[in-house]
């Protein structure tokens, strides 16, 4: 019987691996072949053509910043050839324009893909808004909340792009533009309050966790005299006992 035999260091820079979700990672952030993988993995994310494995390995990028930084003389001389440096330029330059939707998931951050990221740009507007209360509003896990926000923290590659750091609404109002929303207790309407959230944010309406100030609805189809319920009938806020007859039969459950 063949004993495989599991690696403990990086192959590329000999950092030790730790373990997460059954899974190793290199962690050292100034790792080659981790950081070139990463820019390969933005490139090919935002749709940047020319800009494969090769050609990250002659450019020399040392992170995805150092790509608007390159301008064409510098393209071409590391490439050998004007005509794919102008091509890979204007390809550069057309991904500046790319939202908050496409950047997210191409930086290669643990367990924070496209669909955590769509559905973060249901509950807001762009990166500084972006916490913890955001998270949990649109229906992220705790492992995804601390691996984004712990990424976010520790890390300033986004600050240093030419982007908006906004996320892109298709066809969607503005989260605030009618108002903030809680809900309390179980949803008989929705499976689950992330469903739910996900349906009143593409009305235009924000969903809180807690009776912030900004609160003037509150959902509470439970029938339960919560602790939420009473506060708000104190703040005189609206209580809503039927979510569906709120925002339309067509949203919740089929």
């Amino acid at each position: 019987m063949t004993t495989i035999q599991v690696p403990t260091n990086c192959p590329s820079c000999n950092s030790v691996l730790e373990w997460s979700n059954d899974q190793l990672f290199c962690r050292n952030p100034n790792c080659d072949s981790q950081s070139q993988k990463k820019i390969v993995h933005f490139a090919k994310t935002l749709k940047i053509k020319g800009l494969g494995p090769a050609s990250v390995e002659k450019l020399g990028f040392e992170g995805v910043a150092d790509i608007y930084d390159a301008d064409v003389e510098f393209l071409a001389e590391k490439l050998s050839s004007e005509k794919l440096a102008e091509k890979l330029f204007k390809e550069i330059q057309n991904s500046r324009k790319a939202p908050l939707n496409l950047l997210l998931p191409a930086m290669s951050i643990p367990l924070i893909g496209k669909t955590a990221t769509e559905k973060l740009s249901k509950c807001s507007n762009g990166l500084y808004e972006v916490d913890a209360e955001v998270c949990k509003s649109a229906g992220l896990g705790p492992k995804q909340t601390d691996s984004l926000l712990g990424w976010l923290e520790l890390n300033d590659d986004l600050d240093l792009l030419p982007h908006s750091l906004e996320f892109e609404k298709t066809n969607v109002e503005s989260t605030e533009s009618r108002g903030a929303v809680c809900i309390s207790g179980k949803l008989k309407s929705f499976k689950t309050k992330a469903d739910a959230t996900q349906a009143l944010s593409e009305l235009g309406y924000s969903v809180k966790s807690s009776l912030t100030k900004e609160v003037t609805i509150l959902i509470n189809e439970s029938g339960i005299e919560s602790a939420k319920t009473k506060q708000a009938r104190q703040a005189g806020i609206t209580i809503i006992e039927n979510l569906l007859d709120f925002i339309g039969e067509k949203h919740g459950i089929a």
